[in-house]
């Protein structure tokens, strides 16, 4: 089983997190209802097990919650990958929701980059400000070593936006990360 447990705590956060690429139970508890939901529809998508707890300083805003989970969940993911020996490593996904469309493109590179093309019409989404989704994917995208690329291609409302681009996360992450071979996917032979 791939599987990788992580915790950190700092003055504004505790976060920990137990990942299994091989799926399981789904647990997600943040304090932030709306982004509970989009790690649970990631989860569930990616084929995932997860169980993670963060505790932060929501009386401040959500980032700090937000960002240190991404920056945890992506250290489990390399954690969980090793040396990637196997894995499929590109994927892509499209998903539709309601009237938004929105892609994800990634790459388990071992080079870290995001670019997120996602203008969202509303502010806030429930106690959850839209714009956390680009930091919580940049986090991920540091974090795991993964080239992530993710574009709305159209869409009106700022909640159905963000959980297509989680859900098509999870499908693109579901793909890449399946064992395909033996040997590590690249022409250098190391990722």
């Amino acid at each position: 089983m791939r599987t990788s447990s992580i915790s950190r705590e700092t003055g504004e956060t505790a976060v920990s997190v137990k990942l299994t690429l091989e799926g399981g139970p789904v647990k997600v508890s943040t304090g932030i209802g709306f982004f509970d939901h989009m790690l649970t529809a990631l989860a569930f998508y990616g084929g995932l097990g997860l169980e993670l707890t963060a505790k932060g300083d929501l009386e401040v805003d959500g980032h700090h919650t937000v960002e240190d989970v991404g920056i945890v969940l992506g250290q489990a993911l390399r954690g969980a990958l090793g040396d990637r020996r196997g894995i499929r490593r590109y994927a892509s996904a499209y998903i539709p929701m309601d009237e938004a469309l929105c892609f994800t493109a990634l790459d388990f590179s071992n080079r870290p980059f995001l670019r997120f093309e996602a203008d969202m019409p509303q502010a806030r989404i429930g106690a959850y400000d839209a714009c956390l989704t680009e930091e919580f994917m940049r986090a991920l995208a540091v974090n795991s070593g993964l080239t992530l690329h993710m574009r709305t291609c159209y869409g009106k409302n700022a909640h159905h936006i963000t959980e297509a681009l989680f859900k098509a996360l999870g499908v693109a992450l579901r793909d890449a990360v399946r064992v395909e071979g033996t040997e590590v996917t690249s022409t250098k032979g190391v990722l």
